[in-house]
């Protein structure tokens, strides 16, 4: 017991210093390494089992929408990027560029991708012609690279995973439904499978994506109260077919442009579970993402028919659910510290007293609670304590985000309000003016993080000039 006590004593407590806490989970639970390539990561197979399973996941919902995946070059010729002048202004501080090939210079530049617009854009204006040739929808799943200064495992690294979708459509009306369309398929995916409750809205014109029209996001509050930007979704309107000249004829026979929507998700979403749920005994998994759904743990596994019974449920829950056999001859009380460290989301305990009595001891490792299962009655159980964790992280998750939500009118409000309650959205109005928004970051130090779709109106005026107010918008700090 002295050992099980010791590994959980290797995380940070949470309270006493969250970055490193979220560090530790990382190197702790096995899902990252550090490499010689600074500010990139090495993903290791239990962190990368679970992005395979939020790709999975996403990829059916996008096909299901009628998305198809391609794949585009991961290099980008300085003359491509130039066609966009607002985009190619906002990415020139994290562009990556190859210069040689091989021994010899190259004639011209390649910058290795930060993001796809201009390869999509180049290949649509070969390929689209005529309105019959529209929507096209697609999806790349791939790794982008962006020179960051500050780097984090999965929430800000030089090179990471993602996926990015880019539609043309024949009208602004297809195009800005699309865009809505995706931000509802993310926020759905972080409610429902990582039981991350998010708010949906759009960016302020200072904050859209380099290009964009209108830039939507969903924002998440994490444990800590700083709030992380989860997956955004861009209306781009018909700029980039104008820069690229794609054009079609439409049923009159006119030439005309399409009009574009990019958005995606990326390995960010992992810290995202991790800062959300995560504990003091490691990370805490939701069982959609998790790559092991449930460990079978026998106890007193050196006693006859222990193993055998343990091998069997094992069996028995494989059909349904990704399941785990720990046969090891470590101790139980190891074993149980190992997967609480791993965020496994339930656990079966079984041994020689529940053999006899035709039972095992199901352990949800949200909440620790135990409870005792007829063995006839197992797959049922499993399922609805499944479910109950999901419910569990999302209410514990909803209820972290309410404690923290302060509604301000002034800036001295905003002030006090997170010196007394702690960092978190402060809900507020804001009169349109840029300038304001800067000041309220300048003087409170919290930014916009999005204006919400579903607008309220808290006060008649701006938490800043005071001047009259024309929308409700989330404030805080963020990732």
């Amino acid at each position: 017991m002295a050992d099980d006590k010791k590994l959980v004593e290797q995380i940070t407590s949470m309270d006493e210093d969250f970055a490193q806490w979220y560090t530790d989970i990382c190197k702790k639970a096995d899902l990252i390494d550090y490499s010689s390539v600074k500010g990139c990561m090495i993903i290791r197979p239990y962190g990368y089992a679970i992005w395979e399973l939020i790709q999975k996941n996403l990829d059916t919902r996008f096909k299901e929408l009628g998305h198809e995946n391609v794949y585009m070059p991961m290099f980008i010729p300085e003359s491509l990027l130039q066609k966009e002048k607002d985009h190619v202004a906002g990415f020139a501080p994290e562009v990556a560029w190859v210069t040689h090939g091989g021994s010899e210079k190259l004639t011209e530049r390649m910058c290795v991708r930060p993001t796809s617009e201009t390869l999509f854009c180049e290949h649509y204006a070969n390929i689209i012609r005529s309105y019959r040739d529209l929507p096209k929808l697609y999806n790349q799943w791939c790794s982008v690279v962006r020179w960051e200064k500050t780097t984090r495992p999965f929430l800000r690294s030089r090179e990471f995973l993602w996926q990015e979708g880019h539609t043309m459509h024949a009208t602004a009306e297809e195009a800005r439904a699309e865009t809505v369309q995706m931000l509802n398929v993310y926020a759905d995916f972080h409610e429902k499978d990582l039981a991350i409750p998010v708010i949906k809205g759009a960016k302020t014109p200072s904050d859209k994506f380099a290009g964009a029209e209108d830039t939507y996001a969903i924002e998440a509050l994490m444990h800590d109260g700083k709030a992380l930007q989860a997956g955004t979704s861009h209306y781009f309107g018909d700029g980039f077919a104008k820069a690229f000249d794609i054009t079609y004829t439409d049923k009159e026979n006119k030439v005309v442009h399409p009009f574009q929507t990019s958005w995606g998700v990326t390995t960010r979403m992992i810290g995202g579970i991790i800062m959300t749920h995560g504990d003091n005994n490691g990370l805490v998994l939701p069982p959609a993402v998790a790559p092991i759904q449930v460990v079978v743990i026998p106890v007193a596994a050196h006693k006859p028919g222990v193993i055998d019974a343990a091998s069997a449920l094992a069996d028995r829950l494989k059909g349904d659910f990704r399941v785990k056999l720990d046969a090891s001859d470590n101790s139980p009380g190891w074993k149980y510290s190992e997967y609480e460290m791993k965020g496994v989301p339930l656990r079966i305990e079984i041994g020689p007293r529940d053999i006899e009595a035709g039972q095992c001891v199901l352990v949800t490792r949200h909440n620790r609670e135990k409870t005792i299962v007829k063995l006839d009655e197992l797959e049922k159980a499993v399922a609805e304590k499944l479910q109950a964790v999901r419910d569990g992280l999302y209410e514990k998750a909803l209820a972290n985000r309410q404690r923290r939500t302060y509604d301000c009118e002034t800036m001295d409000e905003i002030i006090k309000k997170l010196a007394e309650g702690g960092d978190g959205f402060v809900r507020a109005m804001w009169c349109g003016d840029p300038e304001c928004e800067d000041k309220v970051k300048e003087v409170t130090g919290v930014g916009s993080r999005c204006i919400p779709l579903e607008q309220e109106k808290i006060s008649d005026k701006c938490v800043c000039c005071g001047k009259p107010a024309t929308q409700l918008v989330y404030w805080g700090k963020a990732y």
